[in-house]
């Protein structure tokens, strides 16, 4: 009797698959770019629909309408208000705005009033937070995260960072339709799920002892000693998770991508939305992070873009 051959259940890519500390995911790396801006933004996950354009691919369909299922985000404005400088990695000071309106939503009462030199630094960062007052689904506790900046020279991008400290900045200011993102994200949440559900192990049959949704076998060593690899039970979800190369296919208005009602789980946006081709991490509600695709890094604009 031949014997089936198949990978194994559960990619061990993905370990630890534990919680999530905290839930606005860190970007650990920042392309290198020429052009002075910001790489990156946030907003938060209204739902998904469906939106025809014309195709521009090398597929078989290219110059005919599609349609795909887009992500909508609501992007409401987000405060700089710091500009971080580094020195060989390490963190050298924050220079933070003077706005008491800034400083007493970050509950600052007494901030240092710390001065960054451009040559005494050789990277340069802006921490910013959301607004989610402004969406109003609940949320009020403001997000913080720390932005790359492009620029040609430490002295470009430590003057641009100067010229928008203390202001709101769009997401229209940031990112352009046709525009291609990596997406971070903290996934949804399942709790404590068993082995089969987790891993998609196989179910056993009726007299494998007495039980059927378990793992086979615990190893050659047995409980003296499991390696970690096997498959069991615990934490499923929550963890945080990015996707490559997601393109922009509208930046709308509310008034664009309201539904009557609202959308389940969220209701009525109020801000400025983008339209991401697919499915990204996480519920309705949780942060969604932006960073410059670092693959692909055209502005391939699409064009008849309706949302159905």
């Amino acid at each position: 009797m031949s014997k089936n051959h198949r990978p194994r259940k559960g990619s061990l890519a993905f370990r630890p698959r534990k919680r999530a500390k905290r839930q606005v995911p860190l970007i650990n790396f920042w392309p290198k770019t020429d052009k002075i801006g910001l790489l990156g933004f946030a907003g938060y996950k209204v739902g998904m629909r469906s939106v025809s354009y014309i195709d521009d691919s090398e597929s078989p369909t290219k110059n005919s309408q599609i349609v795909q299922a887009a992500t909508i985000i609501e992007t409401p404005p987000m405060v700089i208000y710091a500009i971080r400088g580094f020195k060989n990695k390490q963190i050298v000071a924050d220079e933070l705005t003077t706005d008491q309106k800034i400083l007493k939503e970050l509950k600052i009462k007494k901030p240092k009033n710390a001065k960054l030199n451009p040559d005494q630094i050789d990277d340069v960062f802006v921490l910013a937070y959301t607004q989610p007052k402004k969406c109003k689904f609940g949320k009020k506790k403001i997000d913080k995260m720390m932005i790359g900046i492009g620029g040609k020279t430490v002295q470009e991008k430590f003057e641009y960072a100067k010229s928008i400290l203390g202001k709101e900045i769009k997401a229209s200011d940031v990112l352009k339709e046709g525009q291609y993102l990596d997406v971070f994200a903290i996934t949804k949440g399942k709790g404590w799920q068993g082995a089969v559900k987790r891993f998609g192990i196989s179910i056993q049959r009726r007299k494998a002892t007495g039980k059927r949704r378990h793992v086979g076998t615990l190893g050659a060593f047995g409980y003296a000693g499991v390696f970690y690899t096997v498959p069991m039970a615990g934490q499923m979800g929550y963890h945080k998770r990015f996707v490559r190369s997601l393109r922009i296919l509208k930046i709308a208005s509310p008034q664009e991508v309201n539904l009557k009602g609202g959308y389940p789980h969220y209701g009525v946006p109020r801000n400025e939305c983008i339209l991401i081709n697919g499915s990204v991490p996480g519920p309705q509600k949780r942060l969604i992070r932006f960073r410059q695709a670092v693959r692909k890094t055209q502005i391939k604009q699409p064009s008849a873009v309706n949302i159905l």
